[in-house]
């Protein structure tokens, strides 16, 4: 899906609009002359009191909502400044002098994966001697109404693997100290990652394979997206698996956001504090959740197989297929990854670990004939 749109706070809008029509300008200034712009950080969106202010000194009052650390950063008319790193619960400041013109307000945490991910809005400044535009319907309609017209752009990809075939088993993650502080933002998942670093399914264990794999995602918005693609595989025992994929997961787990199913262009994993660091930092040209039939020996094994697809920077080298870095977002985008679970309740697969992980490493992408 796209990202989530921003939005205005709706209980200040009123106050906001109220207040505008009393002294026809920005909020109320502080004892020190700023305005003042409250800022609320989420995951994954950046929500301010208004989304427009006289010209002037502005405080930015940033408070970090979300369930893992965020930052905040103003950039436009010769401004870019940022502020330190806002810990969950905790809260900043940032003053700034600024010049009419549109401001574009962010998170940059992760080398901007976060504001790749939605944390991103904008802030319209106006001359301090032209009267306040009277504020639209929600407060920030057009703004809303810019996202909306974002999120009404479908994207497609249809993805072919290619290349030699890997099944990965279970075993020991190669980067435990580049992760490990990582973790530390987890939570209640830490302890379950934690173990997975000792054996897990993302390690330097795997095996030649053979397969096909051919696919077509549709990112049409935060409900509507879909998929439909078809997995063969042979296993490390010789068993003959066969997916087929027809429709997304929707539903967002701590840290682990679906995106309503489907998502281009994500830079994420590894350092980015988004999805599990149990996995190298790596740019995708797609990333997917799905809800998949499972077949092996062409017996069914489950309506209900939970499944995991990145077409992504290449992060295992030739030859031995060992993992070869930590950040691996500016490698070229072609290794496919497959990775299958039981769905909700349902016992292991016949396989190591009781899960199914296998890569295409040299995998093409195009868009879609209409």
């Amino acid at each position: 899906m796209d990202r989530k749109s921003n939005s205005v706070w709706a209980g200040t809008a009123v106050a906001g609009a109220l207040l505008g029509a009393i002294v026809g300008a920005a909020p109320r200034p502080h004892a020190d002359g700023a305005a003042q712009v409250s800022v609320k950080l989420s995951e994954w969106s950046v929500a301010l009191s208004q989304a427009s202010i006289a010209a002037g000194p502005v405080s930015f009052v940033i408070t970090n909502a979300g369930s893992i650390p965020h930052g905040f950063e103003v950039e436009g008319q010769g401004i870019e400044k940022e502020t330190e790193t806002i810990q969950p619960g905790a809260s900043d400041t940032l003053t700034l002098t600024l010049k009419p013109g549109s401001y574009e307000l962010y998170c940059p945490v992760g080398s901007d994966s976060h504001k790749k991910l939605g944390m991103d809005t904008h802030l319209k400044v106006v001359s301090a001697t032209s009267p306040a535009p009277s504020a639209p319907s929600g407060y920030g309609a057009s703004e809303m109404g810019e996202a909306h017209m974002k999120a009404e752009r479908v994207q497609a990809i249809q993805v072919t693997g290619g290349g030699p075939v890997i099944q990965i088993l279970p075993g020991p993650f190669p980067f435990p100290d580049s992760a490990a502080p990582i973790l530390a933002a987890f939570g209640d998942e830490r302890e379950g990652l934690e173990s997975q670093v000792k054996n897990g399914p993302y390690s330097n264990n795997v095996v030649r394979s053979s397969g096909t794999f051919t696919f077509t995602a549709w990112d049409k918005g935060a409900v509507r997206d879909s998929v439909d693609g078809v997995a063969e595989f042979a296993a490390q025992d010789g068993a003959r698996w066969k997916l087929v994929m027809d429709r997304v997961q929707t539903k967002d787990v701590p840290h682990h956001p679906r995106f309503g199913g489907v998502i281009m262009g994500l830079y994420y994993h590894g350092v980015t504090q988004v999805h599990t660091p149990l996995v190298p930092t790596i740019n995708s040209a797609v990333a997917l959740w799905a809800i998949g039939h499972l077949y092996k020996n062409d017996v069914l094994v489950t309506d209900n197989a939970m499944v995991h697809v990145m077409l992504l920077s290449r992060t295992r080298r030739d030859g031995d297929f060992a993992l070869t870095c930590w950040d691996c977002s500016k490698n070229k985008i072609e290794e496919l990854q497959l990775q299958i679970l039981p769905g909700p309740g349902e016992s292991k697969f016949d396989a190591p670990g009781g899960f199914l992980f296998v890569n295409w490493e040299k995998s093409s992408s195009r868009k879609p004939a209409s």
